[in-house]
């Protein structure tokens, strides 16, 4: 076994280790589908915040989980696994049943649209986006970026939550802004950073983060009968 097999084997068992124990376990399970700060962590799992400290940090030094300072509020950080890490066995369940999956951003100008036009290539859930605070017309850079990756963008007004919610949506908020905004009332948080004012390597790299993340979820969540 060479230098690079040995560390790869050392790195899952890191990873391995740092799964055994049913704390830690519940933490990825819920980073699975939806990053989250310590605090809504602790609440959500009823793990005091120095428990949940010690637990953290293992998962952390086993490069299972990362943290991204809020691009809204900034005394706040997320935390979200390192996808390409976890063990495969690693994705839990998911009961959930829905109708309808709502992409949320502030604008709905990118990052909500994307994830709707990638959600359907990936599910025949139906998937629509909405803002909190809607621009004018969809960036161009991400009607750009679906162009340049084959994705269908439909390039329709940004719409208000208000008036696109329905009773029974999975809520998904792609920034953490609209995530701070609904205070909790969303089904899962990606924090995505927003690629307006990056260029195309922005809005390239939001695209891919945001079909991981379909591509995650889309086989384990199954539409209501």
């Amino acid at each position: 076994m060479n230098i690079e097999e040995t560390r790869d084997v050392e790195r899952r068992v890191r990873g391995h280790a740092a799964l055994a124990d049913s704390t830690r376990l519940r933490v990825v399970d819920r980073l699975c589908v939806s990053d989250a700060s310590a605090s809504e962590l602790g609440a959500l799992l009823d793990v005091p915040s120095n428990l949940l400290a010690h637990h953290l940090k293992v998962l952390e030094q086993a490069g299972l989980v990362a943290r991204r300072k809020s691009e809204g509020d900034g005394r706040r950080t997320y935390l979200t696994l390192v996808r390409d890490a976890m063990p495969a066995a690693a994705s839990p369940v998911i009961a959930a049943r829905p109708q309808r999956l709502l992409f949320v951003c502030t604008a709905n100008t990118a990052r909500s649209h994307l994830a709707a036009a990638l959600w359907r290539t990936a599910s025949p859930i139906q998937a629509v986006s909405a803002g909190t605070l809607p621009g004018e017309r969809i960036h161009e850079g991400a009607v750009a970026a679906a162009r340049r990756q084959g994705v269908d963008l439909p390039v329709v007004p940004p719409a208000p939550l208000a008036e696109v919610q329905r009773r029974g949506d999975l809520v998904i908020t792609v920034c953490d802004r609209a995530h701070e905004e609904l205070n909790g009332a969303d089904w899962a948080h990606w924090s995505v950073p927003d690629p307006v004012g990056g260029g195309q390597a922005a809005f390239d790299h939001t695209l891919e983060v945001l079909a991981g993340r379909v591509h995650d979820l889309a086989p384990r969540l199954r539409a209501a009968a």
